[in-house]
């Protein structure tokens, strides 16, 4: 019997900055020096502060902590086209993005600590970040809250970004995330930084679609795919797709295609499932190297500026890493008070019970 088409798709693909740090001319967004400088700089905060994140945790001084290294362009190409009012609602490997928006790698010592304060907002911190999400595709609901609330609260120019991998998008939750923002045309951003592996699980063996961007087309939002080491690109998407939601038109699904380089965790060995060899490929594509060297090319940026960065960086990074070591005084209740809104019996008795067994182990010590 034939057959008659209702509709047809495609998914587009963007890429403006190659691998060797050449523009194409035409794609060519024009930044200004001091944005791209900026975005650079975060870029390499991200970089610096994850490489000594995994040298702490090596040595004992920070627990188990998830690297960010090759995700850089991802997150700041996004984030740092958010306004202060938006909400930012991350995973649990958005390490350059959090400290772009604010807060202190003190915080992230802490919570790589276990200490609850790590979960907090300081008072430099933007109050609309949210905490560290370990659950798996947990995240991309609350962020559809948050836009759905600051529609009835009648805010204006308001947007949520929340981020996931590629496994996230095989859980229901996700889906149920993309359904309710495109039904009610929420100011979502849904950034997935496919880094090809879901903990020791391929891309490929966790779905048959050829894109990650093409699921939004079941949800009747725009979905485009862009290769997420390329921060000229990542950029263009993600202002295309805030401009798109603070008129009122709705969600984005933008598939950052990019590659996690170290392992899932520092409790995960990545040779145990991947070779040695698929990492070199993926070296050659490191975002900030193709970005240094764009930059480089247009002489807004050198090694003596480089060097110097780096030295700043290092110093700064000391100065956080002193202050946090030095820190004697935690609540050590502190996980009760945020377990609900309000005080429940069943709370405080366990919360007595654990302050009892603490001061048992006290006066045994």
């Amino acid at each position: 019997m034939p057959l008659k088409d209702l509709e047809t798709w495609k998914v587009s693909y963007l890429q403006i900055l190659d691998e060797d740090g050449n523009v194409d001319a035409d794609l060519d967004p024009k930044f200004k020096k001091a944005e791209l400088l900026d975005m650079y700089r975060a870029m390499l905060w991200g970089r610096v502060t994850d490489e000594r994140m995994l040298k702490l945790q090596r040595q004992g001084r920070i627990g188990t902590f998830g690297p960010s290294t090759g995700q850089e362009a991802s997150q700041i190409g996004t984030m740092y086209w958010a306004g202060e009012k938006d909400w930012f609602v991350g995973a649990f490997r958005e390490h350059a993005a959090r400290l772009h928006r604010g807060e202190s790698l003190i915080r992230q010592l802490l919570y790589y600590n276990g200490w609850e304060e790590g979960n907090h907002n300081d008072a430099n911190t933007n109050p609309r970040n949210l905490p560290i999400s370990v659950i798996v595709g947990a995240q991309p609901l609350h962020a559809v809250g948050l836009a759905y609330a600051s529609r009835l609260k009648g805010e204006k120019d308001v947007c949520a970004l929340t981020y996931m991998g590629d496994g996230a998008t095989s859980e229901g939750d996700v889906h149920e995330a993309l359904n309710y923002a495109s039904t009610w045309k929420l100011p979502v951003i849904f950034v997935v930084q496919n880094n090809q592996w879901a903990i020791s699980i391929p891309r490929s063996k966790q779905m048959h679609s050829r894109t990650i961007a093409q699921k939004a087309i079941a949800y009747d939002m725009p979905g485009v795919q862009v290769d997420g080491n390329d921060v000229l690109a990542v950029s263009v998407a993600t202002r295309e797709a805030l401009d798109r939601a603070r008129k009122g038109e709705g969600p984005t699904l933008i598939e950052c295609v990019t590659y996690r380089l170290m392992m899932h965790t520092t409790a995960d060995d990545q040779y145990k499932y991947r070779s040695k060899e698929e990492e070199d490929v993926w070296w050659k594509r490191d975002p900030l190297v193709r970005f240094r060297k764009y930059l480089t090319t247009k002489k807004w940026w050198s090694d003596v500026q480089e060097d110097a960065q780096q030295e700043e960086f290092k110093a700064e990074m000391d100065r956080q890493i002193t202050e946090f070591e030095a820190m004697t005084e935690f609540k050590m209740d502190a996980p009760f008070d945020h377990v609900y809104g309000t005080t429940h019996a069943v709370i405080e008795q366990q919360r007595a019970e654990y302050l009892a067994e603490l001061a048992k182990e006290a006066d045994h010590g």
